[in-house]
């Protein structure tokens, strides 16, 4: 694999080296990084609770297959999204408008009154009167 310009070679390990710790690659701290972000992100979630639901009513193994396309997919879109967001826009931009627009949702919740979840229905025709001749 290359090497960016900044990057160190490792040096070749000498018997004076054995009693220094390994440095771990930075690829396995990067994984590791986002493997714990993505899990303390996720942990608790709508989606975790409705793939819980999915997996209590249908085959266990095509729920975890999907779950991990799907989120591979979703993920992989935001990596992909995000490296070419921050090539044109600045990481500073990005948490200013980020931060804006959490503002604005929040006032958004202070002033006004959340849509409830548990609306009735609307009402279902009757298909007795629609057959019925007129």
């Amino acid at each position: 694999l290359m090497r960016k310009k900044d990057e160190e070679a490792p040096a070749p390990a000498t018997n004076g080296d054995a009693a220094k710790p390994h440095k771990q690659p930075k690829a396995f701290k990067v994984f590791t990084q986002a493997c714990v972000l993505t899990f303390l992100a996720e942990w608790g979630d709508r989606s975790q609770i409705a793939t819980i639901a999915l997996a209590a009513a249908k085959d266990v193994y095509g729920v975890i297959l999907g779950g991990i396309t799907g989120h591979a997919m979703c993920t992989g879109l935001a990596v992909l999204g995000g490296r070419m967001l921050a090539s044109r826009i600045s990481e500073r931009t990005v948490a200013l408008v980020g931060g804006l627009l959490f503002l604005i949702f929040a006032g958004y919740a202070l002033f006004f009154e959340p849509v409830p979840d548990d609306l009735p229905p609307p009402p279902r025709p009757n298909l007795a009167d629609l057959a019925a001749p007129a």
